[in-house]
């Protein structure tokens, strides 16, 4: 059985149609099941674009894009991350497995075989968390022979998963306290980025509202691993300002290859040379990021 597909829109009208329009392209998008979840807007400035993006995901039952279109419309304004957990926890609670979209992510025609024969593939293997669909642009061993490769953190562009591990994430983090006064604890958490413990950190003060850190967070406390393709299979549109929770960067840009064959999928040996470079991809920008955040925060707490 194919994965339903999960895709989360807001504001963005035309990053919403061109993430649609990729995924109608994909070689089982007429095999596929896909659950929309409209969250509603936060302000009066927000209304008329989620009404946009609402009159255009009304519109896709007639174009029969894909095996069936569900979608569900919040009455109140959710946020990224309660809409992400509420939904998701939803879907594969019935399905036992998801492929997980936002509205600002391109993909490839393969996308859809990539995702669902990671997901069979790799279901069984217990050390595998999730399966990224992105990959990020760093270089890699020129020996390098498979096509996948393992990294210690979790991706939000394009992922999916099961159910029997979204179901061990601890979304309160009760041992937070624990953590946070734990050197090794914060250096393993930073295997998959020097980012990742300052950003907990974050998420824990309210700088931010982030359900992939604390996703991320269990994998970590596992020890377990997320699949990513050498080749990525996504291309993320919305760091041009638009998003509610994405600056302008081209950090993270790649080019996707049109013309990509089936994923051969394999078990490698974790490379110590990618991991570090996967890691050092991420860090210092957010860190600075975040540490202008709460200053900003800070000051306008004093006014």
């Amino acid at each position: 059985m194919l994965a339903p597909i999960i895709l989360f829109v807001y504001n963005r009208p035309e990053h919403t149609i061109k993430t649609i329009k990729a995924l109608s392209e994909n070689e089982l998008a007429k095999e596929s099941s896909v659950f929309i979840f409209s969250d509603a807007p936060k302000n009066k400035d927000s209304s008329e674009k989620v009404n946009l993006v609402r009159e255009y995901i009304d519109s896709l039952k007639e174009k029969e894009y894909f095996k069936s279109i569900t979608i569900k419309k919040a009455k109140l304004n959710k946020g990224l991350a309660k809409s992400v957990i509420d939904g998701v926890s939803e879907i594969i609670s019935e399905y036992g497995k998801v492929i997980v979209l936002e509205d600002d992510l391109i993909t490839t025609s393969d996308f859809l075989i990539y995702m669902n024969g990671a997901l069979d593939y790799y279901n069984e293997l217990d050390k595998v968390w999730s399966i990224s669909g992105y990959n990020i642009p760093i270089e890699f061993p020129k020996d390098y022979k498979s096509e996948i490769y393992y990294s210690y953190r979790g991706c939000s562009w394009g992922w999916a998963t099961w159910k029997n591990r979204w179901n061990q994430v601890d979304w309160d983090i009760k041992d937070f306290a624990e953590f946070k006064s734990s050197r090794n604890k914060r250096n393993q958490f930073n295997r998959g980025g020097r980012d990742m413990a300052n950003m907990l950190d974050a998420q824990m003060d309210g700088t931010i509202d982030s359900w992939a850190i604390r996703w991320c967070y269990t994998q970590s406390k596992k020890d377990l691993l997320t699949v990513y393709p050498v080749k990525s299979r996504i291309k993320n549109i919305g760091l041009d300002g638009s998003g509610t929770h994405s600056a302008i960067t081209s950090h993270y840009d790649v080019e996707i290859d049109k013309s990509l064959k089936q994923c051969i999928y394999s078990d490698p040996e974790l490379d110590q040379n990618i991991l570090k470079n996967f890691q050092n991809h991420y860090g210092s920008r957010l860190h600075c990021y975040l540490s202008k955040q709460k200053r900003s925060i800070k000051k306008l707490l004093r006014m």
